[in-house]
């Protein structure tokens, strides 16, 4: 029986130097514009134009501490501190929109999508990121644009919609170009390999990930590198090359927890379980499981969580350990109709619902095969 939901491939967000647009470097900027430039202001006003009053720079003082202290919390990375995160930086929006901070503003938009994804919140994720993009686009920040229009990709692919994710990819490819943002391309390139991949154009993926390996090591972005190894990685496991594809994994896994990338440690340590699995080594496979399981949960990324449960249950069955493989696959149900209940587009909901049916045939042929074991 062929599984529908094995393993997973990674799409880093920003990249953490000045070459990615990280969520850091973009609030970070919000406070030390005026130290190293990043947003400068124009301290000498033109005819007409009256500068900030007491009040304002008050209002903007409230909206740089809201803005550190939702950064903080989101570092933590727990569901608890992220939904803390989304407190403070929506109250940082509505004081940057009202000093008038246009990119203040979008920068917030952006962390607030962010987090909203990482929680698999993706209707609302979209909400902000394209709230975010016409104010990039007005003060011409192109940087901003491709990453955002980057990150509107990663959502539309993680709802199945692949055409739709292409569409924006290929319009932030260009502009990362143009601006020389080589950790950025290096972003795109990744992230148009695994759509390839999971449209199962095996070669045009790896393709995109031997062009993207090269920029992100020649700009020293050890997290990216890892997620490209990780990508790769499952090329070569899904075209039946499993030694192969540990020899990535097991390239990536140090790299990944040297930088301390929770999400992508846990993703790669499924994927590593889910190659053990198909080489029959059962308790292997389980051993890798279980360091990714209590991961996924303490960063609250719910689809892995999701894909690894059902790998579990997978596992079980094989064993004949059909309550456990119930246990397990109850559990990714669970996830999967509650992030399901997130989506208002109906649209979405449905794209993204026929992306996890194999959820379900599963679950159906194992109360199947549990009714027949029944005297």
């Amino acid at each position: 029986m062929k599984r529908s939901a094995k393993s997973q491939r990674v799409c880093w967000w920003f990249l953490p130097k000045l070459t990615r647009y990280s969520l850091t470097l973009l609030l970070s900027a919000v406070m030390l514009a005026d130290a190293v430039g990043a947003t400068p202001r124009n301290r000498g006003l033109q005819i007409g134009q009256q500068p900030e009053t007491t009040q304002q720079n008050a209002t903007r003082a409230a909206a740089e501490r809201l803005t550190q202290e939702g950064l903080q919390l989101s570092q933590q990375g727990t569901i608890e501190s992220l939904r803390q995160a989304i407190g403070k930086w929506q109250q940082a929006l509505k004081l940057w929109q009202q000093v008038d901070d246009k990119r203040s503003e979008a920068v917030t938009f952006i962390g607030i999508g962010r987090v909203y994804d990482d929680l698999g919140e993706k209707q609302e994720a979209l909400k902000y990121y394209n709230q975010a993009l016409p104010i990039l686009r007005a003060v011409g920040d192109k940087q901003g644009e491709a990453a955002t229009l980057t990150n509107i990709g990663k959502v539309y692919n993680s709802l199945g919609e692949k055409q739709e994710a292409l569409k924006y990819y290929n319009q932030a490819l260009p502009i990362r170009r143009v601006v020389g943002d080589r950790g950025g391309e290096a972003n795109t390139l990744n992230n148009i390999g695994r759509v390839y991949d999971d449209l199962g154009e095996k070669q045009e993926a790896l393709k995109y990930y031997n062009q993207a390996l090269p920029i992100i090591r020649a700009v020293g972005e050890r997290g990216g590198e890892a997620t490209i190894l990780n990508n790769i990685g499952l090329i070569y496991d899904s075209l039946g090359e499993k030694q192969e594809a540990l020899k990535y994994y097991n390239q990536a896994l140090p790299i990944i927890r040297a930088v301390g990338e929770r999400r992508v440690e846990a993703t790669t340590l499924n994927n590593i379980g889910s190659v053990y699995d198909s080489l029959g080594e059962k308790q292997e496979a389980l051993k890798y499981y279980n360091q990714a399981l209590p991961i996924l949960r303490a960063v609250g990324d719910r689809g892995v969580e999701a894909i690894t449960l059902f790998n579990m249950a997978f596992l079980e069955r094989s064993r004949g350990n059909l309550q456990q493989a119930r246990t397990h696959i109850q559990a990714a149900i669970d996830i999967i109709e509650d992030l399901h209940a997130k989506i208002a587009d109906q649209e979405l909901r449905a794209s993204y619902l026929a992306s996890v049916q194999g959820y379900y045939k599963f679950y159906n042929d194992l109360l199947m095969e549990l009714q027949k074991k029944v005297p």
